[in-house]
């Protein structure tokens, strides 16, 4: 009787293992169908569709009109600048930041009688008729000092690093971000469209590189 015990064991062992391999497989096949369909998925999305068009016809965008629109609010296109001033900024001692809250606010700080004086400097926004946005200096707070905006802006002008798509005008208390001039690395471009701070709605559309002309 023993004998027999011992004789059945190892057929038991190997229905066991039976199982546990045809479970393996079976796992390692669904595996494989959903990688393939993944795979399949993957490649009929980045594919280009054949048309019956004629070869010779392709997509294009009317002459001035925007290939993308975008909407964004306050806290993602201050997330936007902030990196676009930190990397800006490398390597200078002068620092100064550029935000968005109900109005457009620039902080920054100055030298008076070899002291640093911090300072806000509040715009209203407005979008111009060519896409381009001016600030219009609206107020300075420089603590109890009594200081003209046209002085600040002066001082603005002088000592801060600033783009050369930024035009600072002291005279007319303005700064103008000529964003026809800031080029994407791409050559696209991008227009303001609209800009209401209060109501957090903030549109720009962007636009296709000017077609070069036969001579360039």
């Amino acid at each position: 009787m023993e004998e027999n015990k011992e004789e059945r064991q190892p057929e038991k062992r190997s229905t066991v293992k039976g199982k546990i391999n045809g479970w393996k497989i079976a796992f390692l096949v669904l595996i494989g169908i959903l990688l393939g369909g993944l795979i399949f998925t993957t490649v009929r999305v980045f594919t280009v569709r054949e048309t019956n068009l004629p070869p010779s016809s392709e997509t294009t965008v009317p002459k001035g009109s925007p290939v993308l629109t975008m909407n964004t609010n306050k806290k993602k296109l201050n997330t936007v600048m902030a990196y676009f001033l930190n990397d800006l900024q490398k390597g200078s001692d002068v620092k100064y930041e550029f935000y968005l809250e109900n109005q457009a606010m620039l902080k920054g700080e100055f030298k008076i009688l070899g002291a640093n004086v911090d300072f806000y400097l509040y715009f209203d926004p407005y979008v111009m008729d060519n896409g381009n946005v001016q600030l219009k200096a609206r107020d300075l707070s420089i603590g109890s000092l009594n200081l003209p905006v046209s002085q600040v802006m002066t001082a603005i002008k002088r000592g801060y690093k600033i783009p050369k798509w930024v035009e600072v005008d002291p005279k007319e208390q303005t700064i103008v971000l000529k964003l026809n001039e800031f080029k994407l690395n791409n050559g696209m471009f991008i227009k303001a469209n609209h800009i209401d701070l209060v109501g957090d709605d903030i549109q720009f559309s962007l636009y296709l590189p000017k077609e070069k002309k036969a001579d360039d």
